[in-house]
């Protein structure tokens, strides 16, 4: 039995639960409890983290993700203020004699929102917010921000943050505070997306009208969290409208969506159904060429979600996502049909409960997949390569609001993990191609958390916790034996249910704010995490062919301990806001791989891996405004991350793949009069490492090239600069039709950013060697018209 375990960590974890239940059993008694939902009047939507707050008090608390709120106070009459960003504030009083149980409905302005405004945060959020690290992110700002073909892109947007860097031009992938791209956890609607990119990594899969709300946690991850050791990305789907039947959508450069939503028993159920699909495919067939006119190229995405209240205590919730990338190509007689397809499959089954007033639980059932099938259709040539991964997940959620001045949380979390890397088999009945099964992998995962968020004092607040996680290998299974060298020895194959490997972390959360006055505060945090599944990728950009390891023998979880910390401070009465973080990050057990490693289709795969120590530091800079005509942030992050390996760069360190020294983000939008606004994104990257040849050898009639060091060079810097219009035009009251017209333009000076650089032998003096680059994007210009009834 394997376990990853410090003294210290148990030490640190005993300490937190000892001061947990002394801080909780000091309250006080004769107290009674306020509690309810908050809901958008208009759609009956839950609003989360909305703002109670008790004036005689001068305390308060936040609605959670389902938009439930608990309070317990002394009895008393109370005045409340009740607010949410784009929402009329509403003032309530309320005599507090017994326990309340109180739903509040708020009223959206009816004036046109401000462009570039952070969902639910009042203006002093970021000084007062219990967790540093994190940004939530409205769907308005994201569909305001000029994007790649005119594509709202959840994933491009949260690119633009601090400390979060892109993967390559143009791609989804992105790396948080020098961590590897596996080790950001994505999450919509509680269920795991292992491959979140369409058209191998230019778009997101998220469906921008089928998104409620967008946090990242990139600092200070919740005890909650768990499996990943970077960050958490957590995208939540809208329930649908309550009230009215209603519908949104748009026509773009390369996809449409549209998205319909309705009241199955008004105030009680809804239901959403959105689709996207592009259609570059549908264009091919109005070409002449047969040989383009039976090409296929496309990616669809469909959400939905259905929602019950039963009655006051009970809730139901079912949503599904199912995307899919289809590529079929038919060029001509001489080449073999060729097609592939991959994507990525969840369901989640949600069941919100009141046990009490101040007891709120949340029953999870979860299942997730993601796939890949390529192939020749073909007598000689025919082959077809499957490889797929499945999750079925069961979570329990309980949140204890025993006062103003605590909140416990607590729960537990479940995962059947069935890995299936590969199998290929030949197709044809004059096949050239024998079969070949990469042996699959099983393993349970299991989480179990506590936390406490204690406001010490007016000025003090901490939120502390730990969480405690276990990963079982279990059978059938064939694990390979490595000698010093990791040449293959033998194999060992362990029968059906058989638990041969465990492996164990205590993962202590602590961070605490002290609020030096309403326009400061200071912060800081330690996390450590552990991560038990890894993705085995030379590439720094995302690829469909990517495959996933489980722990095992052979590999050791991942673990990361970081330190954070954060100034900051408000100006102008709170309209501008600015900030500075710091941290440092220690990584052990860090999967890499040898020089030239073969990763697809190798049985042997873990012989492949080398393992690593990590290290990253930085420090990040934001300076955003949120109200006015001219809203939008400046980001900026000095960072360094490397790594080191005995059996890499002769021991040496190492940059990673994911180092950027300088990361400059600038976001804004301004709104020229009510209905037309203008937006713009300038973005700068120091190139990312790379290993060049630097010379080069003969031997007989053979060439071959001499490189350098791992990674010891740079690509060049990246920037960008990307312009938007968007113009509302008077809606059509009549028919309640509304619409808006987006016209971007992607990359505006037409820079030539490198996407690869290969050497190749010049063509007059084959004995010379050329750099030659590869560029993806010169000025793109799209447009977009989007409707809503």
């Amino acid at each position: 039995m394997n376990r990853v375990l410090r003294r210290s960590d148990t030490v640190i974890c005993f300490f937190l639960l000892g001061w947990m239940l002394i801080s909780v059993t000091s309250l006080q008694a004769q107290r009674y409890t306020l509690s309810g939902h908050i809901r958008d009047a208009s759609n009956g939507e839950h609003l989360i983290g909305a703002s109670i707050y008790v004036e005689e008090l001068q305390t308060g608390t936040a609605s959670n993700h389902y938009g439930f709120y608990s309070i317990t106070m002394p009895a008393g009459f109370y005045q409340l203020v009740i607010t949410y960003v784009g929402y009329t504030t509403k003032n309530l009083a309320i005599t507090l004699d017994g326990t309340l149980q109180y739903d509040i409905e708020l009223e959206p302005r009816r004036e046109v929102l401000q462009p570039m405004v952070i969902s639910g945060e009042s203006t002093s959020e970021n000084i007062t917010a219990r967790e540093m690290g994190s940004v939530r992110m409205d769907i308005r700002t994201i569909e305001r921000i000029p994007a790649l073909m005119g594509e709202v892109d959840v994933l491009k947007a949260i690119q633009l943050l601090p400390g979060v860097q892109s993967a390559g031009e143009g791609t989804t992938g992105f790396s948080v505070r020098g961590g590897s791209k596996d080790q950001n956890l994505v999450l919509l609607d509680e269920a795991t997306i292992y491959n979140a990119s369409h058209l191998l990594g230019f778009f997101s899969v998220f469906n921008n009208d089928a998104v409620k709300e967008v946090k990242l946690y990139k600092g200070d991850m919740p005890p909650r969290f768990g499996g990943r050791l970077s960050s958490v990305l957590d995208i939540q789907q809208r329930e649908g409208n309550m009230k009215d039947f209603a519908g949104r959508g748009g026509i773009g450069t390369i996809s449409s969506r549209l998205t319909l939503e309705g009241p199955l028993i008004k105030d009680k159920s809804s239901f959403l159904l959105a689709g996207r699909r592009s259609y570059a495919d549908i264009f091919l067939k109005l070409s002449s060429r047969d040989e383009l006119r039976n090409n296929r190229l496309y990616f669809y995405d469909l959400n939905t979600k259905v929602n019950l209240i039963a009655d006051q205590k009970n809730r139901l919730f079912l949503s599904a996502y199912s995307g899919r990338d289809i590529v079929s190509l038919r060029s001509s007689e001489e080449f073999p049909p060729f097609s592939m397809g991959w994507g990525n499959n969840s369901v989640t089954l949600r069941w919100n409960h009141l046990f009490s007033p101040q007891l709120f639980s949340n029953i999870s059932l979860i299942y997730s997949k993601y796939d890949y099938r390529l192939g020749i259709d073909d007598n000689v040539q025919g082959f077809e390569w499957v490889s797929m991964m499945d999750d079925f997940s069961f979570k329990a959620d309980f949140v204890w609001y025993t006062s103003p001045d605590h909140t416990i949380r607590f729960g537990m979390q479940s995962t059947y993990h069935d890995f299936l890397p590969g199998y290929a088999e030949g197709r044809g009945e004059e096949t050239i191609f024998g079969d070949l099964k990469i042996p699959g992998y099983k393993a349970l995962q299991h989480g179990v958390y506590l936390s406490d968020d204690y406001k010490i004092s007016e000025q003090l607040t901490i939120l502390y916790g730990v969480r405690y996680s276990m990963f079982q290998n279990i059978g059938p299974g064939t694990i390979y034996r490595f000698d010093e060298q990791f040449l293959p020895l033998d194999s060992v194959v362990y029968g059906r249910g058989n638990i041969f490997n465990r492996y164990s972390a205590w993962e202590p959360r602590v961070n605490v704010v002290w609020q030096l006055n309403s326009k400061s505060s200071f912060k800081s945090s330690y996390n450590r995490t552990a991560q038990y599944i890894h993705l085995a990728s030379n590439a720094t950009i995302g690829s469909p062919l990517d495959v996933y390891l489980p722990s095992g023998p052979n590999i050791k979880p991942q673990t990361a301990d970081q330190i954070s910390v954060g100034y900051y401070r408000n100006f102008l009465n709170n309209t501008i806001e600015t900030s500075i973080e710091v941290y440092y990050k220690q990584m052990d057990n860090q999967v890499d791989f040898k020089d030239h490693a073969e990763l697809l289709l190798n049985p042997r795969i873990e012989g492949e891996v080398r393992i690593a120590t990590g290290e990253a530091y930085g420090m990040e800079l934001l300076v955003r405004k949120q109200t006015g005509r001219l809203t939008g942030w400046i980001g900026y992050t000095l960072s360094r991350s490397t790594r080191v390996s005995p059996w890499i760069n002769d021991g040496k360190p190492y940059l990673s793949p994911y180092d950027r020294t300088h990361d400059i983000s600038i976001v804004a939008s301004y709104e020229i009069q009510d209905n037309l606004s203008a937006s713009l994104t300038w973005v700068y990257a120091s190139g990312a490492p790379v290993t060049f040849p630097t010379g080069r050898f003969v031997y007989g009639n053979i060439v071959a090239p001499v490189y350098s060091d791992r990674n010891a060079y740079r690509m060049p810097s990246y920037h960008r600069l990307d312009l938007g219009v968007t113009w509302d035009p008077p809606a059509k009251k009549q028919r309640g039709w509304q619409s808006s017209w987006s016209f971007s333009v992607y990359n505006a000076y037409n820079r030539h950013n490198a996407f690869v650089i290969n050497f190749v032998r010049d063509r007059e003096n084959p004995g010379i060697m050329e750099a030659e680059m590869i560029y993806l994007f010169p000025i793109i210009p799209a447009v977009t018209y989007n409707f809503r009834f």
